[in-house]
């Protein structure tokens, strides 16, 4: 079986209060794009590897990707034989684009479906939710607002189709955890996902902001600078997408990013 797990965007992203927990309540609208990477899953014969990972390069032992991660919680409940994984890398590492929980979530599915495990959606979204708070959203990919942890979610509908995207990743990674140690929650008395819908998408910057911009894009001014080149060639609307160090801009034409940011990892499609 093959996948292509997709990365997603944050359209907008407010920290509203920090838990006792130790996590954060978030809000923020996630839509899935094209941009993927490619996974494939089968049983696995005598002389196949468990794990191979080609692509962009990982520094970690295979234990603690999601992908091996969603198979050892299906693994300790249902009966399946090993499997073989073969991930091909092309999502960047530490962007805020999602490629790691979207691995984990896509695992889960194509379990669930080789094996004939019937596992229902509600069960399914449980245990993402124990691989990592955005991997509940992959379990749809559907544009949907994320609440509290990012395991309230309610599908939703923007005005983006047919608009262009445009994906840029500097050489630079950004901690999670750092970005939210510096964050300041702030309650907002408006709901993010009315905002979005009460507003077209060249307001949208009016309206909504990426918490982490405030704290990431004054210690990393070439994000800043990447954001103001999108906006200099007629972005509608660009932003930091999640915590990570991609920003992104949606566009009415194609907007031709990838000679403007030769030293960038550079995506472009149609939403």
């Amino acid at each position: 079986m093959i996948l292509f797990p997709k990365a997603k965007i944050n359209l907008g992203l407010f920290i509203t209060e920090r838990r006792a927990d130790g996590y954060h309540n978030i809000e923020s609208v996630l839509y899935p794009i094209g941009l993927s990477d490619i996974l494939e899953i089968q049983e696995k014969r005598a002389t196949d590897p468990f794990f191979e990972s080609t692509g962009i390069k990982t520094d970690v032992s295979y234990r603690q990707n999601l992908c091996y991660k969603a198979y050892e919680l299906i693994r300790k409940q249902y009966d399946i034989p090993p499997v073989a994984f073969h991930l091909h890398k092309i999502i960047p590492l530490g962007s805020g684009l999602g490629g790691g929980s979207s691995d984990g979530a896509f695992t889960l599915k194509a379990l669930n479906t080789l094996f004939d495990l019937s596992i229902p959606r509600r069960k399914l979204m449980e245990m993402a939710m124990q691989l990592g708070s955005d991997c509940p959203f992959f379990i749809d990919n559907r544009p949907a607002y994320v609440r509290e942890k990012g395991n309230k979610i309610e599908h939703t509908t923007l005005p983006l189709k047919g608009k262009y995207l445009a994906v840029v990743v500097p050489p630079i990674h950004v901690s999670t955890a750092e970005a939210y140690r510096l964050i300041t929650p702030s309650p907002r008395s408006t709901p993010l996902n009315q905002l979005l819908a009460d507003h077209p998408p060249e307001e949208w910057h009016q309206v909504i902001s990426n918490d982490f911009e405030s704290v990431l894009l004054p210690r990393l001014p070439k994000l800043q600078t990447i954001k103001d080149q999108l906006y200099q060639n007629r972005a509608l609307y660009a932003a930091l997408s999640g915590s990570g160090s991609s920003m992104f801009g949606i566009f009415d034409q194609k907007p031709g990013m990838i000679n403007i940011f030769p030293d960038c990892f550079v995506w472009e499609g149609i939403i």
